[in-house]
């Protein structure tokens, strides 16, 4: 029984060398073919092709109105209307009311300065106008017996029976009288006169906002000296800059050559560098009537037509000067890109996208001429990178150098 399983354990050698010959046989085509497959992909993928030198660009957005721009111009926003609002009066800031930021209406209170020696004048006016009254009705009084007295008088000196002597002496008092009432009627127009002056007074320590606005910076503090003239150590001429916001307008400077394709009422476009991505309507406001000798220019004022409670005064701005207004559909943005950008291949109009130092195919849909850009109306978006002049020999997948300009 031993000697049969060890002969079960015997290899057989004709049978090992077919299975060899086989597996020789199987890797000889095998091989072969993996290492083609292999050589094609890295063919397919350009690893043994050179990279391709070409100039890339990316792809953004431009307005209709830059077909049919003019003249362009850069300026600032200004507030037509604005004011540092001080006090008449020389005082201690005793409160503030406002901050940077606050909407104030006319007559609204900013701030005030102290004032008692002002209450007190006021005070002291009103006292003597009530004592100017008393002065009146007393006088009235007298003025009434004093009549009285000449009446009768009168009366009995026309029947001589009274000397000439006393009719005379009740006419003096009765004139004296109605001098004393005239008197104190001017008394009292003069302590109203008084009165008024110190509440005008009183009024001044009262610092408020002159028009509707919005406040741009505080310039004092509770505690500050607020001077008319600002001439003391320490002392604050204004306690706020305030500005009306419907009044913005951007000023530009216009060259004099360029002068001629701007007019007043004329359709403008207002870009903020605060806010690339919008555009404001406006329109030629004013052309002031000099010019700077020192920078040959003339100053422009455009009005913005659409308010924006993000536009501030001082941003700078950029103002495109147009043949014609701007439609409602034309103030949106729109990809457009250079037509040279766009090639056919397969009946399909495309771009090449430029990732990872490849070149892809991009089908695209165009749509109308933008000056002498072409719009694309979907297939790439704003920042891509494209190739600007694309030549027949990119493939999809090409490897690609970009050129340095």
């Amino acid at each position: 029984m031993a000697n049969e399983d060890l002969s079960k354990l015997r290899i057989d050698k004709a049978e090992s060398a077919f299975h060899a010959k086989k597996r020789r046989k199987w890797l000889r085509w095998i091989l072969p073919s993996i290492s083609v497959v292999l050589l094609l992909s890295l063919y397919s993928a350009g690893i043994f092709t050179p990279s391709v030198n070409v100039e890339v660009t990316s792809v953004s957005q431009v307005y209709p109105s830059q077909t049919f721009t003019l003249l362009n111009a850069s300026g600032y926003v200004v507030a037509q209307r604005k004011a540092a609002v001080a006090s008449k009066l020389t005082g201690r800031l005793v409160s503030i009311s406002v901050e940077e930021g606050s909407v104030v209406k006319k007559g609204d209170t900013i701030a005030r300065l102290e004032s008692d020696d002002a209450a007190a004048l006021k005070d002291q006016a009103a006292a003597n106008l009530n004592i100017a009254y008393s002065n009146l009705e007393q006088a009235k009084a007298e003025l009434n017996e004093a009549t009285l007295s000449f009446n009768r008088n009168k009366e009995l000196f026309e029947q001589g029976l009274v000397t000439k002597a006393e009719h005379d002496a009740s006419e003096a008092r009765h004139k004296k009288a109605i001098a004393a009432v005239k008197g104190a009627e001017s008394a009292i127009k003069a302590n109203q006169a008084a009165l008024q002056g110190a509440k005008v007074s009183l009024e001044y320590s009262m610092i408020r906002a002159p028009f509707d606005a919005v406040v741009l910076t505080k310039n004092a503090d509770i505690g500050d000296i607020v001077t008319p003239l600002g001439a003391a150590a320490n002392a604050k001429a204004s306690v706020v800059t305030i500005a009306d916001m419907n009044s913005l307008q951007v000023e530009v400077d216009v060259s004099e050559s360029n002068l001629r394709n701007a007019k007043m009422g004329q359709p403008c476009e207002i870009q903020l560098d605060a806010l690339p991505d919008s555009r404001f309507r406006g329109e030629v406001h004013m052309i002031v009537p000099t010019a700077d000798r020192t920078k040959a220019t003339v100053l422009i004022k455009v009005r913005f037509i659409d308010k924006d409670k993000r536009i501030l005064p001082e941003m700078s701005a950029k103002v495109a000067f147009l043949s014609r207004p701007v439609t409602p559909e034309e103030q949106k943005p729109r990809i457009a890109v250079n037509p040279a950008s766009v090639i056919a291949r397969n009946n399909k109009k495309m771009v090449l996208l430029v990732k990872d130092s490849k070149a892809f195919e991009a089908p695209v849909k165009t749509g109308g001429q933008i000056g002498d850009m072409t719009e694309v109306l979907d297939g790439i978006k704003p920042g891509d990178r494209i190739i600007a002049k694309p030549s027949d020999k990119l493939k999809n997948g090409s490897r690609i150098k970009i050129a340095e300009k």
